[in-house]
């Protein structure tokens, strides 16, 4: 999906993806990250925000709640991260990294509520009247405030599978005025839906969705029972183009992940500001009745892998299909479409969701200036690993 992207926006990079795989110093299914092009993507989306009054927060399970470019984020000025789970909350909160909203897409479990609140997030995503006296109860045992984010939802918004929740437009009101009178230790801080924004392949461009309609009702029905959103917070896609749509369709509140390492489907069509900073390793396992395989271990069921480079460095590689695993298979490898040499490197670039896999994450430096450092491998779920 970005393999010719990264081939002409980062070459280095996938220069340097064989050249560790074939000196040893990593192992096949690695994500390779070039961590001064993540940081410049950083730079550039935090500065476009800033010019534009948007907040941020920043999403790092697609790179695997990695705690190194958390602490590298904060240090460039985001305000926190955003963890799609409590899984990622406690990586950040180990991290002593601060948490900007946690709930959504999944909400906190009841036995880590009074941790978490302890902790201090910004806000708190929410979608049921539960979760929300959960909330309250520890506030109040703590002797602690707490901002809660409704998630919202109207009768025609895109939900995904999995997903699937939150406070109809028809209750908010409702459920505003109980939140204000039932819950002291609560005050609603700000509104959320999911998706509010993707990208249209027709348009050639990322466009606003029907949820985002919806969070913008959703403002205004609090408006009328005496509540102040200060966060529409308005995510998917998030990158320095979509803040221009944001400022002409609505919300001030983003969560680049994809936008960090260049990858958001828009990337793979246009050159946008954000370039390419992450592909994955892999090396030939074995040839079968006219197929190689290599080992797999990060495919992604939304990836959209296509083409893979095969060789022993960039310059002598070849450009092959590949074949991916079945969605109901585990992926213990990947099919390319011819016989290849047992041990050549096999690089790809596609979408990915680290968190869902059993990758490796290496984290590399200086790759632009031609001298290529490993920071640190780490796995998944952002715990870093002995060299091995």
């Amino acid at each position: 999906m970005f393999l010719n992207q990264t081939i002409r926006r980062n070459r280095e990079l996938a220069e340097t993806a064989f050249m560790l795989h074939q000196e040893g110093r990593i192992l096949p299914d690695s994500y390779v990250v070039d961590v001064d092009a993540f940081l410049e993507n950083a730079r550039r989306l935090l500065h476009k925000a800033e010019e534009n009054h948007i907040k941020l927060y920043f999403m790092l399970k697609q790179i695997g709640r990695n705690p190194y470019l958390a602490k590298a984020l904060v240090e460039l000025g985001y305000s926190g991260a955003v963890v799609v789970d409590y899984r990622e909350g406690l990586v950040m909160m180990r991290h002593n990294i601060p948490i900007g909203n946690v709930g959504h897409l999944v909400q906190v479990p009841g036995a880590l509520i009074k941790n978490m609140v302890a902790y201090g997030p910004e806000v708190m995503t929410v979608y049921s009247r539960e979760k929300i006296m959960e909330i309250q109860a520890a506030a109040a045992e703590l002797g602690r405030r707490q901002a809660l984010m409704l998630r919202v939802y109207g009768d025609f918004d895109m939900i995904y599978s999995g997903q699937t929740a939150g406070f109809h437009l028809d209750e908010l009101k409702e459920t505003a005025i109980w939140i204000k009178t039932e819950c002291p230790q609560l005050e609603i801080k700000g509104v959320t839906s999911f998706p509010c924004y993707l990208y249209d392949e027709t348009a050639g461009d990322v466009l606003p969705t029907r949820n985002l309609e919806t969070v913008k009702c959703a403002v205004e029905i609090l408006k009328t029972c005496g509540v102040d959103v200060t966060l529409v917070n308005t995510p998917s896609a998030t990158c320095c183009h979509t803040i221009d749509k944001m400022v002409e369709f609505g919300g001030n509140c983003g969560e680049p992940g994809h936008g960090l390492s260049g990858t958001t489907p828009m990337h793979a069509e246009h050159d946008l500001e954000e370039i390419p900073a992450v592909v994955y390793v892999s090396e030939v396992s074995h040839n079968f009745m006219g197929n190689a395989y290599c080992f797999g271990g990060g495919h992604y069921r939304r990836s959209h892998v296509k083409h893979v480079l095969v060789g022993k460095s960039l310059k002598d590689s070849r450009d092959l299909t590949v074949i991916p695993p079945t969605d109901e298979s585990i992926d213990y490898h990947f099919g390319i479409s011819e016989e290849c040499t047992v041990g050549d490197t096999a690089v790809m670039a596609f979408r990915f969701q680290i968190f869902v896999t059993r990758s490796d994450v290496a984290l590399v430096k200086g790759i632009r200036k031609g001298c290529p450092e490993i920071i640190g491998i780490y796995d998944s779920q952002g715990r870093k690993k002995e060299e091995f």
